[in-house]
């Protein structure tokens, strides 16, 4: 069954103009673009996006890293879609990920990590509608 997800080129990823290189990646793999969005999250974004890290001891950072500048938004589809995004990713940690995931190739650091999506069903909902509405969705 085709899945949405959402995922993130970070500030890091549009900075070193990497963003073309993930997206073929993410083609190639089979996802769809059904949206996609530039941005430059406010405070008050970013805090709520990652919300859910409020308590721990890397949102502060977090929070001002993915402010720091630029980011890429899209909504991805394909069968299995947040499983196999997280895969296709690879570990937050880029000295740990696999060879050939996204961030083994273009993460610079575990903060710096290139790319963020969704974790779980429930969550890609809540992180397509928070920048797509329905009729921004093909």
């Amino acid at each position: 069954m085709k899945q949405r997800t959402l995922t993130i080129l970070k500030p890091d990823t549009v900075t070193r103009h990497n963003c073309g290189a993930i997206i073929d990646h993410l083609e190639h793999e089979g996802f769809e673009i059904k949206a996609a969005r530039v941005l430059w999250l406010s405070k008050e974004q970013a805090e709520t996006f990652y919300a859910v890290h409020k308590d721990k001891p890397f949102y502060r950072p977090l929070v001002e890293f993915m402010t720091s500048g630029p980011v890429l938004v899209m909504a991805l589809e394909r069968e299995d879609a947040i499983e196999y995004l997280r895969k296709v990713m690879g570990a937050t940690d880029p000295a740990k990920a696999a060879p050939g995931t996204i961030r083994q190739k273009y993460a610079t650091s575990i903060e710096r990590n290139a790319i963020h999506g969704s974790d779980s069903p429930e969550n890609a909902r809540i992180e397509v509608g928070f920048f797509f509405s329905a009729s921004e969705l093909t």
